[in-house]
């Protein structure tokens, strides 16, 4: 492991499943950096986000479907020192990868992630961004959608993400947390309001809540994903 961040080589690691509208965009944003390898993970697009990819240069695997699946097979071939881990509907801020390799370098630190910025005109958004803001500054509690950033060292110590079929991302940060400092980038990403606009802001922001509390509570995480996405309400 080089005892220099400042030039460690950064794999960017995108699971995707059905994302042509937002891939180009995620990987155009990856694109004026230095010594960095972009590497797509698919789960079995049929949209043409496969094509897009190779396209503007990314490596392409496929694995079997599901984040936390997708994300691993992903570090198992990435060669890079620094491995970000990139939500498919999420655009990178300018020098991500200058703003990476000095937060990594800050005594006690083990990971990162950036502050959330969601792309829609809502004054409602501009709450949740501050709530998750927050969260992640005074709690060290950042999420998946904000890019999580670590060393491939720190990240084999934690047998990598919990392949769980929800909350892999919660779960991952926990185990981190123990081990050091979650710092947090002040300049933002800027990801897809999709799912807030699909769903309702507040009503999104609830579920997540009541998601968290059930997992605390030892709900079986299956369960949970299938009440998250509507499915078989009454098992809940």
């Amino acid at each position: 492991m080089s005892q220099n961040l400042g030039i460690a080589k950064i794999s960017i690691i995108i699971p995707a499943l059905n994302e042509a509208e937002n891939i180009k965009a995620t990987l155009v944003s990856t694109q004026a950096s230095t010594d960095v390898e972009r590497i797509v993970v698919d789960g079995g697009s049929k949209d043409g986000t496969v094509e897009i990819a190779k396209a503007l240069g990314a490596k392409v695997i496929t694995s079997n479907l599901g984040r936390a699946c997708q994300m691993n097979a992903g570090t198992s071939v990435a060669s890079g020192e620094i491995l970000l881990f990139l939500h498919a509907d999420t655009r990178l801020p300018s020098d991500f990868d200058l703003m990476i390799r000095k937060a990594l370098a800050q005594p006690g630190v083990v990971a990162g992630a950036f502050a959330l910025r969601i792309d829609a005109k809502l004054a409602s958004l501009r709450l949740v961004e501050w709530g998750v803001n927050v969260r992640s500054r005074v709690w060290q509690m950042p999420y998946g959608d904000q890019a999580i950033f670590l060393t491939k060292k720190i990240f084999d110590s934690v047998n990598g993400f919990p392949e769980l079929p929800i909350m892999e991302d919660f779960e991952f940060i926990r185990r981190l947390r123990k081990l050091g400092k979650i710092t947090l980038i002040t300049v933002p990403i800027i990801t897809s309001a999709r799912r807030w606009l699909q769903k309702g802001v507040w009503q999104t922001t609830l579920m997540n809540q009541i998601v968290i509390i059930a997992y605390f509570l030892g709900v079986a995480p299956e369960r949970i994903r299938r009440w998250y996405r509507g499915e078989k309400l009454r098992e809940f």
